[in-house]
């Protein structure tokens, strides 16, 4: 019977000595080869080198070391198998038992800033091929990747004296798992680094890593957490405050949206329940923050706060007198952080960056996963629009700011704005008058006067006639609806100006 063999070859090295004294100890001769050999023997480990297995030294300034027959065909020969050892005896090739391998660390060198030529050094193509090797003969090998899990390895050999099944199953599968991220890690590396985009018709390669786990998801009977790409960071840093949830997830992306279309105001957004309930720009992020919360003070109760300008104590001190869940902002003045943790210790204070925004939006629902470039359309123009009755450039900033909260909030949305502030939200509605009205009863009296926007086409009228009827005196909207010369002729017919060419901004 020959004696059972582990092949150790590993780039971090921690517990390996322990692991590697463990099987040896299991009658495991030691195959290992380069650094890994050098620093098991510096352990007191004895080492078959692994050119002793095939004859050939490292070769390629150390590309090639295990990319041999003797090596592969160990590790991949079938047990009980007559072609296979037929072929290991022809080639004296030594059946390998257990492969354990951890890869050259090409995510955290892609992280340091490395150049292309740095980068391509870190690609491991022989650890890679051990490893799947192992995990394909998973009925015959034990495949270890994960560091974690070397006082399992030893306490499987110490209780049954060898591995089950199940238990070679679960490593091959978490072998094949960190391959495929391997793999997928170094293709967003090098896109990045070459300068080649992933676009959305493109075959996609979804690598996700667990960032931290959420107490729940939407609601408690949920399991959720949350997840980034290879390469990518958290576009947030926590500073005090309870831990996320996922449904402040959820609304922190409409937040995260609203800083950046409002980047180049000192502005304020609300956010309840993904859509928003409050915007407002200012001179000082103290009247920004009071004007948005005007808007509908009922529902910004328990919402989420977003600034674009650095938080000073003044605002700190007012943003306490109501019950938030977050407050993120690019900056805080000095002692606003403490301030916060003392006073609320359970709101949740982030640091974010304005103008974040991937490329890409990925969403999952039970018909797949849809993809789509994540990023707003082109901000409306006077000479590619069009006025409908007597133009109002008086207007047109309010009008601007009206489109922007409109582009944030959930369809179907109508926005009121006056004198910088929204008035009046309505969002997430099945029909495009609802959101009028509701709008407009949020607004009261502040509609007169006011400046209304709609993320789409109006089909009817109706919407325009509810507006006039209140005293609304201008409205952007993108048009392209079969009615839109009826709907041009009954706003000039009840005096309102009207901007046709703003881009529909559906949000679902």
């Amino acid at each position: 019977m020959e004696t059972r063999k582990a092949l150790i070859s590993v780039w971090d090295k921690t517990g390996i000595l322990e692991l590697a004294k463990g099987l040896a100890a299991h009658g495991y001769e030691i195959v290992s080869s380069s650094g890994t050999a050098k620093h098991l023997e510096e352990g007191g480990i004895k080492v078959t080198e692994v050119v002793d297995m095939t004859g050939l030294p490292a070769i390629l300034g150390g590309r090639v070391k295990t990319l041999h027959p003797a090596v592969m065909g160990g590790i991949l020969a079938r047990r009980g198998s007559a072609q296979d050892d037929e072929d290991r005896k022809k080639f004296n090739i030594p059946l390998i038992d257990v492969v354990v391998c951890t890869l050259y660390p090409f995510e955290e060198t892609a992280k340091n800033g490395a150049d292309l030529d740095q980068l391509i050094e870190k690609i491991d193509i022989g650890g890679v091929s051990l490893i799947r090797a192992g995990a394909k003969n998973y009925y015959h090998v034990a495949v270890v990747t994960d560091i974690a899990d070397y006082p399992r390895v030893l306490d499987e050999l110490e209780k049954k004296q060898e591995f089950t099944l199940e238990f070679k199953q679960e490593l091959a599968l978490k072998a094949f798992r960190v391959t495929s991220s391997y793999d997928a890690t170094i293709y967003k590396g090098l896109s990045s680094e070459i300068g080649s985009e992933d676009e959305p018709g493109e075959d996609k390669i979804l690598s996700l890593r667990k960032v931290q786990d959420l107490r729940y998801g939407e609601n408690p009977h949920q399991k959720a957490a949350l997840f980034l790409p290879p390469l990518e960071k958290v576009p947030f840093k926590q500073h005090s405050g309870k831990e996320l949830s996922y449904n402040n997830l959820l609304d922190l992306d409409t937040l995260l949206r609203g800083c950046s279309i409002f980047q180049d105001l000192c502005a304020c957004t609300i956010v309840k329940h993904t859509t928003p309930c409050g915007t407002a720009h200012a001179e000082t992020p103290l009247v920004a923050f009071r004007k948005a919360l005007q808007c509908d003070p009922v529902s910004a109760f328990g919402g989420i706060i977003g600034m674009t300008r650095c938080v000073d104590m003044e605002t700190a001190k007012e943003v306490t007198e109501t019950f938030f869940e977050i407050i993120a902002a690019p900056s805080y003045a000095d002692g606003v952080i403490e301030y916060f943790a003392q006073k609320k210790p359970n709101l949740r204070v982030l640091t974010i960056i304005p103008g974040y925004s991937p490329k890409l939006q990925i969403t999952g629902n039970r018909c797949g996963f849809l993809v789509q470039e994540d990023m707003f359309p082109a901000l409306p123009e006077v000479e590619k629009g069009k006025w409908v009755g007597t133009p109002r450039p008086d207007c047109w900033d309010d009008l601007i700011f009206a489109w922007k909260t409109a582009a944030i909030t959930k369809s179907n949305a109508i926005v009121l704005v006056k004198d910088g502030a929204a008035v009046g939200i309505g969002g997430g509605f099945t029909n495009r008058i609802d959101a009028a009205e509701y709008a407009l009863r949020l607004a009261c009296e502040k509609a007169k006067g006011s400046v209304m926007a709609s993320d789409a086409f109006f089909p009817f009228p109706d919407t325009v006639e509810l507006a006039a009827k209140e005293g609304v005196i201008a409205v952007i909207q993108p048009g392209g609806s079969i009615r839109d010369e009826e709907v041009a002729k009954r706003a000039a017919e009840l005096g309102i100006s009207m901007f046709v060419g703003g881009s529909r901004t559906f949000r679902h």
